[in-house]
């Protein structure tokens, strides 16, 4: 049988694959040409391998390392690697400070530049810009009237009423168009996702909420809603990279911040999937990885790779508007 090099690998689609991987207390290397996690079990240790064609992103948590070898076959299958707090959460590597997100992308002389192109072809005029933030917030909207009423989550516990959801939905959407800066597109998304957390915390009977900023909650559904996030955060840089774009040139999170863009294409998923999802886990008293897990499940069951790519693409097309 013939070996596939590595780089082959990246002919599976990145916006096709499953895996996203938070790994703790362990050692990545390579051994025999596969990228293997290494764990130890008393006096042994176990071995466990990394399909790194089917990975999308890497977080690496507490007691971590990983080695020169392990680095280049990542970056050669193109998985974003990131390293992390304990849970997920914060992003430490490669960031300038707490609140830029910038992962660990392949270097690469080959990405694609008819997106790049096309991006910047607008990016320096400020009312296209404000239309790609627009577009960025209508695939928003769209993604959580889809996952909302979708009919897995009642089952599951979260019952959220759907009339007042499409009256907070609606007048976030009717709002926009008089939106003039990228500052009253974040205060109305902000009012919006205020409103979600309520339904959210009525939805699943949680209780008292109130959101709280990174490290600073003390509720389970705070740190859910944050590891929750970062995984958002692998999947928009991964499809931010897949597409060739650089993650400082965002069109609502600031024009100065170096992982701008990647909160921008999060944005697109995070409300509808991993949301609720935070709020189901707290209140059924889950653990991190039994959250992580769900939350997995479904970004995979969402597609959310390819919803980012194609958000993406749809903001570069007001090049052509």
């Amino acid at each position: 049988m013939e070996d596939l090099s590595p780089s082959s690998l990246k002919t599976i689609l990145h916006s096709k694959r499953a895996n996203l991987y938070y790994l703790e207390h362990c050692r990545v290397q390579v051994n025999g040409g596969r990228v293997e996690y290494v764990t130890q079990e008393g006096k042994a240790s176990a071995y466990w391998n990394i399909p790194i064609a089917n990975t999308t992103s890497l977080l690496l948590g507490t007691g971590t390392s990983i080695t020169q070898a392990a680095v280049r076959e990542l970056a050669k299958a193109g998985v974003a690697v990131g390293f992390c707090g304990g849970g997920g959460t914060p992003l430490f590597a490669a960031s300038e400070s707490e609140r830029d997100i910038v992962w660990m992308t392949s270097q690469s002389e080959y990405r694609p530049t008819e997106y790049l192109q096309r991006w910047v072809g607008f990016w320096f005029d400020d009312e296209r810009r404000l239309e790609a933030a627009l577009r960025f917030q209508r695939t928003r909207i769209k993604q959580v009237r889809t996952h909302w009423s979708s009919p897995k989550l009642a089952p599951a516990g979260f019952d959220v009423d759907v009339d007042v959801l499409a009256s907070v939905l609606e007048r976030f959407e009717t709002a926009l168009p008089a939106a003039t800066s990228q500052s009253d597109i974040l205060s109305l998304e902000a009012r919006m996702t205020k409103s979600l957390y309520k339904l959210a915390v009525n939805a699943v009977d949680y209780g008292e909420f109130k959101r709280a900023k990174r490290g600073a909650g003390t509720d389970t559904a705070n740190g859910f809603l944050d590891h929750g996030n970062y995984l958002a955060y692998g999947l928009a840089a991964t499809a931010i990279w897949v597409l060739g774009l650089p993650s400082g040139l965002a069109v609502l999170h600031g024009k100065t911040r170096r992982g701008g863009l990647v909160f921008d294409v999060a944005d697109v998923i995070k409300d509808a999937i991993v949301l609720p999802h935070a709020f189901l886990s707290a209140a059924a008293g889950d653990d991190e990885q039994e959250f992580r897990t769900a939350c997995l499940s479904a970004l995979r069951g969402a597609d959310a790779v390819d919803v980012m790519i194609d958000a993406i693409k749809e903001a570069a097309g007001v090049a052509d508007a």
